[in-house]
């Protein structure tokens, strides 16, 4: 996908601190054994609110205090390629959801990309590079440690930059949830009812799906040749389905907490070639 280069100035983001700004190979994702139960319930955008670790130490004033002793904008986003990349998606995320919200006549605020390695704290609690990428609703942050990405392609064969342009995407779906006030409206119906739990978190990621494929029809103009399949074959790779299987379990339905690899690549699929985000209302219309 020919994305233009990032503005600094026009994007939000930070470094989040942990074990040293990540490098664009190697690394991986820490335990092996862990990275697919990891996975399975955390990547692409598990409410970390409940998951994370309450230890994290995360102190709003810190972070402002920190603030002038981190690398600026520009810094973080060329420490590597996938920095690049990601500040290059987070720009046109911004400028293809902005115009949205203001047409609907709805706040619209952009979400700070927050780059750290191996461990870090948010909004929403303590969090490691195991858990993979993720939005925090409380401080509206999108946390990457982008060692990730080499996990992406050599555990799961998602490779090409529009499965890593996914990732964002997605977790940049979430942020639309915030501001629409869908993702409230699932917490509170999860809470009334317990044993939808599940059904209603699969209906929120997959809306993220679709909305992360809104943003590519959105831009359809610089989609490249077998960007779709990319995507496609990313979707696949995190289904609840796929993972439980290449874990060694049996396949369970009434766990899944983001959607099979069909129902993830149908979402994603529906929102490119629609390119509509009211599309993408029926994963959460009761």
């Amino acid at each position: 996908m020919r994305l233009n280069r990032f503005d600094p100035s026009n994007i939000r983001v930070r470094g989040g601190g942990g074990g040293g700004f990540p490098g664009g190979a190697g690394g991986g994702l820490g335990c092996g054994t862990l990275i697919i139960a990891a996975i399975a319930y955390f990547v692409f955008g598990v409410d970390p609110s409940s998951m994370l670790s309450s230890s994290g130490g995360y102190d709003p004033n810190a972070q402002t205090q920190q603030a002038g002793n981190q690398q600026t904008a520009e810094q973080l986003c060329t420490s590597n390629a996938y920095a690049t990349e990601a500040c290059n998606a987070l720009q046109s995320l911004n400028q293809t959801w902005q115009p949205v919200f203001e047409q609907a006549n709805v706040p619209f605020h952009q979400p700070e990309l927050v780059f750290y390695s191996g461990r870090t704290g948010s909004g929403c609690g303590g969090a490691s590079a195991a858990m993979g990428p993720f939005y925090c609703p409380q401080d509206e942050g999108i946390y990457i440690d982008t060692s990730f990405y080499d996990e992406l392609q050599q555990r799961f064969g998602a490779k090409g930059d529009f499965a890593r342009y996914y990732v964002i995407a997605h977790e940049y779906g979430h942020h639309i949830q915030k501001l629409t006030g869908v993702a409230d409206q699932i917490r509170s119906a999860q809470s009334q009812n317990p044993q939808a739990a599940n059904r209603l978190q699969v209906a929120m990621e997959l809306q993220a799906d679709c909305y992360a494929g809104v943003w590519a029809g959105k831009n359809r103009n610089l989609v490249e040749p077998g960007d779709m399949e990319e995507g496609l074959t990313a979707a696949s790779a995190i289904g609840d389905d796929t993972l439980q299987r290449e874990s060694g379990q049996s396949v369970d339905q009434e766990s899944f907490t983001h959607g099979s690899s069909a129902q993830r690549m149908q979402a994603l699929r529906t929102g490119m070639e629609s390119a509509d985000d009211n599309a993408c209302n029926r994963y959460v219309q009761a």
